[in-house]
Parts: C-alpha cells; structure tokens; sequence
C-alpha cells in the first residue's frame, strides 16, 4: 500500500445469514481503521466472517449487530 494515499484491502468476506453467498467485505485501511463495504443489496444479516477475526476487530465493526440485523424476510 501507498502511504501517501489512503488504500484498504478486503480482510475477510462477510457471509450472508442462509450461509451461502457473500454479502460484503471488511476492508483494512493502512490509516489501521477498519469499514465495511455491503454488495448491491446493501446490509443485511451476516452469519460469518471468512477468515474469521479476532475479537477486537469483531468489536470495531460490530460484528454482533451485525449478525442481529433483519433479515428481508424477517
């Protein structure tokens, strides 16, 4: 990454709540902030990270709202 400009690269695929298809991505930043960025649908339940985190980066992202969010046919 550049130091000059501010770059992210996906860390993990953010796994939808059926378990079957990605619905987003956490991004690093080489600022060190973490931020998610959601497919064409945009947010929606989240069942798994792949790779998995750790606890602080799960924490930074709110990992835990994440996997509570309705569901579209909630």
């Amino acid at each position: 990454m550049n130091e000059d400009t501010v770059e992210g690269v996906a860390i993990a695929n953010l796994i939808a709540a059926d378990e079957n298809n990605i619905v987003g991505w956490v991004y690093r930043w080489n600022t060190g902030a973490l931020a998610i960025r959601w497919d064409v649908h945009g947010p929606q339940r989240v069942s798994k990270l792949y790779p998995d985190l750790c606890d602080a980066d799960k924490a930074e992202i709110d990992f835990a709202f994440l996997t509570q969010m309705p569901c579209p046919d909630d």
